[in-house]
Formats: structure tokens, C-alpha cells, sequence
């Protein structure tokens, strides 16, 4: 069985997970419509519920989740990464992304 994600809405960059997923793992991205639209092979290990990237992010560029800005890229994300507090920095409070020259 493939594993999936899912992109909630359609002008979000990332998409949430639906069981732990491991490097090298084919996954499906499903778009709100219900089709398929991306098959990455995840480049590392994505626990159940987090946000993988489903294109690449530059450093600065705004991560979307629910069609709504949830954080900033600190560093370049690849397609397929996993998106946490390890690469993303809040939009709206000080993180570690103002000293990296980013917010």
C-alpha cells in the first residue's frame, strides 16, 4: 500500500502526512479534489501528522498550510523534505529566522 499526504488546500506549498513515513519512501500527494498530484520520494523521515514540502522553498519564502501563511523557510527546503521547526521560523514572532536574517 502507498502511503499518502494530503494537501488541504490548493495553494499550499506543503502537504500532511497520514501515517510515519520513511526515507526513501514512495509517497502520494493528494490535492483537495481528491486526485493525485505528486509522488515524491521523501528524502528523509516524516512522523504521522507533519508537513512535507511539495515543491521546493527558497530561504524567505512563506510556507502555506489551509491556504494561509503558517511560517517562513529559515533555509531552502527540496521537494519531499519534511517541514518542521528545524526549517521553518514563525511569521509573526521573533525565531531563530531574525538572526538568520530571514523575518
Amino acid at each position: 500500500m502507498v502511503k499518502k499526504a494530503i494537501q488541504i488546500d490548493e495553494k499550499d506549498n506543503v502537504a500532511t502526512t497520514t501515517s510515519e513515513v520513511d526515507a526513501g519512501e514512495l509517497l502520494e500527494v493528494i490535492s483537495p479534489d481528491g486526485k493525485v498530484i505528486l509522488k515524491p520520494k521523501v528524502s528523509e523521515p516524516i512522523p504521522f501528522g507533519h508537513k512535507l514540502a511539495i515543491k521546493s522553498i527558497k530561504k524567505g519564502e512563506n510556507i502555506v498550510k489551509y491556504g494561509e501563511v503558517i511560517g517562513v523557510a529559515t533555509q531552502p527546503v527540496k521537494e519531499g523534505a519534511w517541514v518542521n521547526t528545524h526549517n521553518v521560523g514563525s511569521a509573526r514572532m521573533p525565531t531563530s529566522g531574525k538572526e538568520a536574517g530571514i523575518l
